[in-house]
C-alpha cells in the first residue's frame, strides 16, 4: 500500500498489485486443508487459494494449475 498526497491536503491509496506465487501450467503437490462452498476442494500456498475439483480435505495430491487469477487459482490433479 502507498500512500499519495493529492489536492487539498488529502492522502490517495495506491494499492501494489501483488504477484500470485503459482503460474499457469506448473505441477505442484499441496495439501488440500478446506473445501470450497462449490465442494471442491482447496488448498493454500503463502495465502494463496487453489481450488482443485474433486479432491477432499487431507487428500494429498499432485495438481497442474489450469487458471490463475488475482485471489485463486484452478488445478486439475495428475495423480
Amino acid at each position: 500500500m502507498v500512500h499519495r498526497r493529492v489536492r487539498g491536503g488529502q492522502y490517495k491509496i495506491n494499492y501494489v498489485k501483488k504477484q500470485p506465487p503459482v503460474e499457469l501450467g506448473e505441477e505442484l503437490e499441496v495439501n488440500i486443508t478446506d473445501v470450497c462452498p462449490n465442494g471442491d476442494g482447496m488448498s493454500k500456498i503463502r495465502g494463496y487459494s487453489i481450488a482443485v475439483p474433486k479432491a477432499k480435505p487431507r487428500d494429498h495430491v499432485k495438481i497442474k494449475v489450469t487458471q490463475v487469477g488475482e485471489k485463486a487459482a484452478i488445478g486439475e490433479i495428475i495423480k
